[in-house]
């Protein structure tokens, strides 16, 4: 794996970083549990209020900003139906499909490093 030189005389936040770029994309408390749940459900597909129950402790306001900003990010797809309520589904993406075995790997990780620790 080659890896970029970290910058001696510069501010790191300022330089052209991929992990900084993973991270201000998906590194906030619930996007990566959004995604998830997305990922892990039958056809990688899920309801609003399916995403509301499965992501405990997420406020309604916070979902919609955070299912929003992975829209505009390419992560999911949002489809509305003509029905009375009004049904969405989120969906991966081609973008958010390729994240999940980087996800993986990161989960294999961790869970190592936590055996260790006990």
């Amino acid at each position: 794996m080659s890896k970029k030189p970290l910058p001696k005389e510069e501010n790191i936040y300022e330089t052209d970083c991929p992990i900084l770029y993973a991270m201000e994309l998906i590194g906030q408390k619930w996007k990566l549990p959004i995604l998830w749940y997305i990922a892990d459900a039958e056809n990688q597909t899920l309801r609003y209020r399916e995403l509301e129950r499965k992501v405990v402790g997420i406020t309604a306001t916070m979902l919609t900003k955070c299912l929003r900003e992975l829209e505009r990010d390419k992560f999911i797809t949002r489809t509305q139906y003509p029905t009375i309520p009004p049904t969405v589904e989120y969906s991966l993406a081609e973008r958010g499909k390729t994240l999940i075995p980087a996800l993986e790997s990161v989960y294999k990780w961790a869970d190592e490093q936590m055996q260790e620790e006990q």
